[in-house]
């Protein structure tokens, strides 16, 4: 992963709770929070942009006002936000949580965020184009197997973190080595990279898919409703571009392409809930290469406050 070495991290038990979207997250982090004297830090690529309200469906002012919330509304939607400086606002949102004697919880779908607390932050120079390419040529033709014996090989310590269906980290760690003749792990261990939480409890919310699926279909139905064509057309009118990242994302891009006149009502929300769907199965696919996760369904709160308790008794007494 890119980016400066992370500062020192934050020691103390840090809770994190992830899912795909429209699982059913902020409920139970409301409980968790209020349960386990805990404030909430968001874990959202999206939900950091001020103005984009209904579509990333962040936490309203009621649920704000039971829990404190951070790291939402941080940037306008034409600023670069990236993982580096999410990573630094996380630390610091987490150490001050602490400071008032309270339990940080991160919440959230996005997983490169999470990624980049946990692994920490990683500078390597650019991969030349003519090695990720002659890579993912070998990964068609020969497959996923053959390049992970060859990591096993030339990085051995990567290969022993990196899930042999993780392609992207299997990728990475090849493009390293080709590229600088040296591993992953040496890198990691030259630029002294650590992780920015040291002691984590992922719990992850997880439900059928047919369920998680009308779930969406609900969530799109209820943004539709709070006025995200609305939304969007506040968005224009205060003079934010089309062609911005934040404006792609899902649910904006789909309100802009029935604004140009490019698909009709029926067909933006058909593509709108089939492209969110679509989205929460990439999550899931993301998150199920973490091992380190505990799955959870989204109505398992007694076993979901057990685990935590036994966290906590476990790193500092509940």
């Amino acid at each position: 992963m890119d980016g400066p070495a992370t500062a020192s991290p934050v020691r103390e038990p840090v809770l994190v709770l992830i899912g795909p979207t429209a699982v059913g997250k902020t409920a139970l982090s409301l409980a968790l929070a209020e349960r386990f004297s805990c404030e909430i830090v968001g874990l959202d690529s999206m939900q950091i942009y001020r103005h984009m309200d209904i579509g990333t469906a962040k936490a309203t002012a009621a649920e704000r006002a039971r829990v404190p919330h951070h790291l939402l509304d941080v940037v306008n939607p034409d600023e670069e936000y990236h993982v580096a400086r999410y990573v630094a606002d996380a630390i610091e949102a987490c150490r001050q949580i602490i400071a008032r004697g309270n339990r940080p919880l991160l919440v959230g779908g996005t997983g490169l965020y999470l990624k980049g607390l946990l692994e920490g932050l990683f500078e390597i120079p650019a991969i030349p184009d003519a090695v990720r390419a002659s890579l993912r040529q070998r990964l068609a033709e020969e497959g996923r197997a053959v390049l992970f014996a060859d990591l096993s090989q030339c990085d051995p310590e990567s290969a022993e973190r990196i899930h042999p269906n993780d392609t992207h980290r299997l990728l990475r760690a090849l493009e390293i080595f080709q590229a600088t003749g040296k591993s992953w792990s040496e890198h990691l261990r030259e630029q002294q990279v650590q992780p920015a939480l040291s002691t984590v409890l992922q719990l992850g919310l997880h439900c059928e898919r047919e369920a998680l699926y009308e779930r969406i279909n609900l969530r799109v139905e209820q943004m539709v409703a709070e006025g995200l064509l609305g939304e969007v057309e506040k968005l224009l009118a205060m003079g934010y571009d089309p062609s911005l990242k934040a404006m792609q994302s899902i649910g904006y891009r789909h309100m802009l392409q029935f604004l140009k006149g490019e698909w009709d009502w029926d067909e933006t929300l058909f593509l709108l809930a089939r492209d969110t769907r679509r989205y929460a199965k990439r999550q899931m696919t993301w998150f199920g290469n973490d091992l380190d996760i505990r799955w959870f369904a989204p109505t398992d709160t007694a076993p979901i406050f057990e685990c935590v308790s036994g966290f906590l008794a476990e790193t500092q007494g509940a």
